[in-house]
């Protein structure tokens, strides 16, 4: 195995890139994988055996007492068994294979009890589907047990043949290891050439054993992420409850923005103007060069008082978007980046004003991070439609090095993006240029 050492992009440091001199048929055999998969079949038939069994007794026995009150809360209790089962089997998939399966949806009751978690058990589709899996897995285990092992032991039993064939001679009174034999003839792998023919045949077995034994794992990896684990319904469900904490702490966090800027902006501003007009008010007879004078100071402070509350509003929701559009709104804020920047909107129609807040505050947040850190003396904005999506795109020839997973301005974007679907790549290798890619569902503007 050769070590070479590059460098990685993100952080500068080496690391170590290995190459394998064997190819992956010869490496196959002795790779972890090979054994951790091969160990995951040998576990399955005894594992199954014992669902099967379980599931079986614990079903007939509920459904032959469905003529008593016993037959339901036994039945529910066979079921949750099976949800039992079906963890372990997860535990044992993500430990052996690698496979990452989420829990199933938890059990939904509305009351508590015992009856309440009864019907919960039998109206959850992931008890029935555990059952499902125990029913079926044991014909398959069974399956794949007897090929994994029958190729696995013949297969080493062959290659090592030239090592121990001097036992038939030795100890059991033969020439060799008996291929075919009647009543007249008897057909031994005793010379040189047989021997080794012997070996490189079980050497072809060894070598295709561990892809095998990986065939009859991918059905494995099939049934537990099909059976055991999440529906998709139940994923995007838990998707949208996601998606939903992300709004809701989004709009708590503008909303706290937008209190902040008032109490600490315009609040205290209009607060000192009306301590100004008052000493003016006072000063009005005494002496009216100095009330003059604090006067049209206060007509300063509320001009910058006014300018404060435009921006603010501004950041809530632009006045020229909800009039003119996306185009309008996009020009304006690209002329106030510090940076030339290429607008270029091509759009058939309006889209919903939600997914035009969010596609004008994304292309917004994205021009301010290119005037704060990108160094960038360039930058262009694209926006289209291709089919139901509506796509943003805003490249510049900055020094690049934009990182998501850094927590930056562009992580709090993705999970905007994300909270309605959408999405958020980020193309910024080190030394630029920067191109980010937003992706939104398109819904007309309804009239």
């Amino acid at each position: 195995m050769a070590t070479d050492y590059g460098y990685d992009s993100g952080l500068g440091f080496p690391e170590t890139v290995r190459r394998h001199r064997l190819p992956a048929g010869l490496r196959a055999p002795f790779e972890g994988r090979t054994w951790r998969e091969f160990g995951y079949v040998l576990l399955s038939l005894p594992i199954s055996i014992v669902m099967f069994t379980y599931a079986v007794t614990m079903i007939s026995l509920g459904a032959g007492l469905l003529v008593t009150f016993l037959g339901i809360p036994v039945f529910a209790a066979g079921l949750a068994g099976c949800r039992g089962l079906g963890a372990l089997e997860r535990a044992r998939a993500r430990g052996l294979l690698n496979l990452e399966v989420g829990d199933p949806e938890p059990l939904r009751m509305r009351k508590s009890g015992f009856m309440a978690w009864v019907g919960a058990v039998l109206k959850s589709g992931t008890s029935w589907r555990t059952l499902l899996y125990s029913v079926l897995h044991l014909p398959w285990a069974t399956f794949s047990f007897v090929v994994a092992v029958n190729f696995w032991v013949y297969g080493w039993a062959l290659l090592t043949y030239p090592l121990w064939f001097w036992v038939f001679p030795a100890y059991v009174g033969q020439d060799g290891l008996q291929l075919y034999g009647d009543q007249t003839h008897h057909i031994y792998l005793d010379n040189p050439f047989e021997i080794g023919v012997t070996a490189l045949v079980g050497l072809l077995f060894t070598l295709a054993t561990p892809w095998i034994v990986r065939a009859l794992t991918m059905v494995d990896r099939v049934m537990v992420h099909g059976l055991l684990g999440p529906t998709r319904l139940s994923a995007r469900v838990v998707e949208l409850e996601s998606d939903r904490g992300v709004v809701v702490d989004t709009a708590a966090a503008d909303l706290r923005r937008i209190e902040r800027d008032l109490h600490d902006g315009a609040q205290a501003r209009l607060v000192a103007l009306a301590m100004d007009l008052g000493l003016a008010k006072e000063k009005l007879t005494e002496d009216p060069a100095a009330a003059a004078r604090m006067v049209d100071e206060a007509h300063g402070e509320v001009k910058t008082a006014l300018q404060e509350l435009r921006d603010l509003a501004r950041g809530i929701h632009p006045a020229v978007l909800t009039d003119r559009g996306l185009d309008a709104a996009l020009s304006a804020v690209a002329s106030r980046c510090t940076v030339p920047v290429q607008v270029e909107v091509d759009l058939p129609a309006r889209p919903a004003p939600a997914i035009e807040g969010i596609a004008y505050f994304t292309v917004s947040g994205l021009l301010q991070n290119i005037s704060k850190h990108s160094r960038a003396t360039l930058a262009a904005v694209d926006v289209w439609r291709v089919e139901n999506r509506l796509m943003l795109q805003v490249v510049d020839n900055g020094v690049g090095g934009a990182d998501v997973s850094s927590g930056s301005g562009l992580a709090g974007l993705a999970e905007r993006l994300d909270a309605v679907d959408g999405i958020l790549v980020v193309d910024s290798p080190v030394g630029g240029p920067t191109r980010v890619t937003a992706e939104l569902p398109w819904r007309s503007e309804r009239v």
